[in-house]
């Protein structure tokens, strides 16, 4: 393919060094493109190992190859097709401190073959503070898109406020549901509550609602945790069936007014279960035994042999972690999903079906991620041959647009003079109550979890400078269970937060609200919501895309 190129673009590829970060579908596919477009100087950086279900999509890589590093295989397999090419792998996270803004600066550019927001907004900033031009890119089962980011030209991955990751307020999962997903969240609650790290905010017992703390029947639950009670009845699968599907629900029964206006859940007694089988009837239509039905009494069965294994499996390891690949844990939350969809006749679901829904699944196709890949390296050119002017965002579909056309390019839009990273004095106000909201909770799921941030240091603008939270291991913990307002953070105050790892500064100012949030929200982002729709709005009326493609391209998550 490199004798195909012009003669400059050929010396400015061969003269390049490029990051290619993730090399899983995109990242195979990408990898191998670019060593036979000529690219020579090549750094790849992933965390993962090989597994079995990768071999159906990443090419690279073979069935003697499962358990090793995806990085180091992939750099044996792509030097196979030019064996002078300089390819160094680092099998690693790219959160590591190592890989900083002076790492990205060694880099003519960087290429992202992710598959998380977490690490993509990382490599986003850290090329925005390095100068960097970044390809980003996404796949989600026949959709695709690319894109190219470069600061001050063209708007970064964090310019739009991305799809919130779909959550459930807790009185549905608990009492409430009327979805199988609602079923499927509280199947992997109750692993994580029996067997894993507990929750106390993901509690599976019913929970009291407000006027109905009096007139229980006698068969209330006893308002203990979940855990605490396995215990004290030594994980008895038998016990256990009875408190969660005969006793927690004849409690929710007792709550009158959660049943006007829905149908009543019907407890289910294990020495009673109901001889009709689902799965017999649905053996004709699925060949595979995953894409069948199971009956409630095997549900029931399956429910109990895991308790036993997982019982055991604490017993020797310790606190679990959930895992959709491991069969009993997969086994466990797919029986008591569907044991609970019973009750509250909510349509059952497969072990196929389940497995994809609990795990966030979207089956991944090898052609999708090969045109991706293709699209990577046709942007990379562009670039690195001194022509970014004519770099798109190209979207991929699902079908053909009305045009005919199955690739949908659009110019790239300028960056958003409001975006929290790449403005020129990024700012963000948050509404939330200073008297409940802990610092920890500032740490972790604000500066964490929505904005970003690896390290944050945080200071109070309050004349004094106030160091609210540190980076440096121990140094502010104190300070972590201790409400805002406790350290006179009140509705107005700013707040400095500095992430050094990436170079990143962020001004809070904090809206003081006592009033309980939408969807039991701890805090929210303000200048999200009051933009949520507007980027769309501007997008259509500058971008030739159609509605339909619009509505359903690839927000690259």
């Amino acid at each position: 393919m490199a004798d195909f190129l012009p003669p400059d673009m050929r010396a400015a590829v061969a003269g390049s060094h490029v990051l290619v970060v993730g090399t899983g579908g995109i990242g195979c596919e990408l990898v191998k493109n670019l060593v036979l477009t000529g690219f020579t100087k090549i750094n790849m950086i992933d965390l993962d190992t090989i597994e079995v279900s990768n071999l159906n999509r990443q090419f690279l890589f073979q069935k003697q190859h499962v358990g090793r590093p995806k990085v180091e295989v992939a750099r044996e397999s792509a030097l196979r097709f030019n064996p002078t090419a300089s390819i160094t792998a680092h099998h690693d996270s790219i959160l590591n401190p190592e890989y900083n803004v002076n790492y990205f600066k060694q880099f003519s550019l960087v290429m992202n073959a992710l598959d998380n927001k977490v690490a993509r907004n990382h490599v986003n900033r850290l090329c925005l503070a390095a100068g960097v031009t970044l390809v980003e890119s996404g796949s989600a089962g026949y959709l695709g898109q690319v894109t190219v980011i470069s600061k001050g030209e063209s708007e970064c991955y964090e310019c739009q406020p991305k799809p919130a990751t779909k959550t459930f307020p807790g009185c549905t999962i608990r009492n409430t549901p009327s979805e199988p997903i609602h079923c499927i969240v509280w199947a992997k609650h109750l692993f994580c509550q029996l067997f894993g790290e507990p929750d106390a905010d993901n509690d599976v017992s019913p929970e009291t609602e407000e006027g109905e703390e009096e007139g229980f029947s006698g068969n209330s639950a006893p308002r203990i945790s979940t855990r605490q009670w396995a215990e004290s009845n030594d994980y008895s699968p038998a016990k256990l069936f009875h408190k969660l599907y005969q006793s927690d629900i004849e409690y929710l029964l007792s709550m009158d007014k959660l049943w006007k206006t829905r149908s009543p859940p019907q407890p289910l007694e294990l020495s009673q279960l109901p001889a009709h089988s689902q799965e017999e009837a649905s053996e004709t239509e699925a060949s595979l035994p995953d894409q069948r039905l199971w009956s409630v009494q095997k549900c029931a069965t399956v429910f109990q042999e895991c308790i036993l294994q997982l019982r055991d499996e604490l017993s020797l390891k310790g606190e679990l972690v959930w895992d959709k690949d491991d069969r009993v844990s997969m086994d466990f939350v797919a029986a008591a999903a569907d044991l609970r969809a019973f009750v509250f006749d909510i349509p059952l679901k497969s072990r196929f079906d389940i497995k994809s829904m609990a795990g966030n699944i979207i089956p991944a196709i090898a052609t999708t991620n090969a045109v991706i890949a293709g699209l990577i390296v046709m942007e990379a050119l562009k670039v690195l041959n001194g022509e970014f002017h004519k770099c798109k965002t190209t979207y991929l579909p699902k079908y053909p647009n009305p045009r005919k056309r199955l690739l949908v390019t659009c110019a790239l839009a300028p960056p958003n003079p409001k975006c929290y990273v790449c403005s020129p004095k990024p700012e963000a106000a948050v509404k939330l109550n200073v008297n409940t909201i802990t610092v920890g909770t500032l740490q972790e799921k604000v500066l964490k979890g929505h904005f970003g941030m690896v390290a944050p240091d945080v200071e109070i603008e309050d004349g004094k400078g106030t160091i609210l939270l540190s980076s440096e291991e121990g140094e502010t913990d104190d300070n972590l269970p201790r409400s805002l307002g406790e350290f006179g953070i009140g509705d107005g105050s700013r707040l400095q937060a500095d992430d050094f790892l990436q170079n990143y500064q962020l001004v809070l100012t904090i809206t003081h609200s006592d009033e309980q949030l939408a969807d039991e929200k701890e805090f929210l982002v303000m200048d999200d919501e009051q933009s949520a729709a507007e980027p769309l709005t501007r997008k259509r009326k500058a971008s030739p895309v159609p509605e339909e493609i619009e509505r359903k391209k690839v927000k690259v998550l």
